[in-house]
């Protein structure tokens, strides 16, 4: 459970905050829930996120419940240390679209002071740690891991298993190329696909093929 910090005027940093989970667990929700308080407080805020994802908007940072928050579309991470530098809060939503840097330029922020809230997907659709989310987790003061609801089960979900064939790292997507699924859900289904996609002979040729002569 997060518990939000107190500031403390004699000790100029910040800090960072990881909210992470897979696809249709609530990050983006969260962050904007975090941001909107901050902006109820009267302090500066700051939201990016990277300019490939486009799925909503250009420029809004919207949740799959259509919550949405003004946010400034960055090529680079790099950018984000450059405009955020006289922020109160800053928030970073879609942070496993970012390149490398993206740590460095977090800490940068929390070292001058600023709360740093971070969300993004923890892992790809594999199942590995997805981009720069394990370095900013172990970073971070704070990671908060929220879970979907797993779509053939009904338990918790920490996968984000995509549906179609395509085999991109990068896929943005909805319901219909993802599914949040648990543990046993994705074996299975991933052990469904290998099967699916092994090159079974026939019986009757493989039978053929052995009692040929050796050449």
């Amino acid at each position: 459970m997060f518990l939000e910090n107190t500031v403390n005027h004699k000790e100029q940093f910040g800090w960072i905050e990881v909210i992470c989970g897979s696809m249709f667990s609530g990050k983006t929700e969260e962050l904007i829930r975090r941001l909107k308080r901050a902006q109820f407080a009267k302090q500066k805020v700051e939201i990016f996120k990277p300019a490939i994802d486009i799925r909503y908007d250009d420029e809004m940072v919207v949740s799959h419940d259509a919550n949405e928050i003004r946010s400034t579309p960055v090529p680079a991470a790099a950018n984000i240390r450059i405009l955020a530098d006289t922020c109160d809060v800053v928030g970073i939503d879609e942070a496993q679209f970012f390149d490398d840097e993206i740590v460095s330029v977090c800490n940068d922020l929390a070292n001058k002071g600023i709360r740093v809230i971070v969300a993004g997907l923890d892992m790809d659709f594999k199942g590995n740690p997805f981009g720069p989310m394990p370095a900013l987790m172990a970073t971070a003061e704070y990671v908060t891991k929220v879970h979907a609801v797993c779509t053939r089960t009904g338990n918790l979900a920490q996968f984000s298993y995509r549906k179609s064939k395509k085999d991109d790292l990068v896929l943005l997507g909805e319901t219909e190329e993802y599914e949040p699924l648990s543990r046993a859900a994705y074996y299975r289904a991933t052990l469904k696909e290998k099967v699916k996609n092994m090159d079974v002979k026939d019986p009757e040729e493989v039978t053929k093929n052995s009692n040929k002569p050796n050449e």
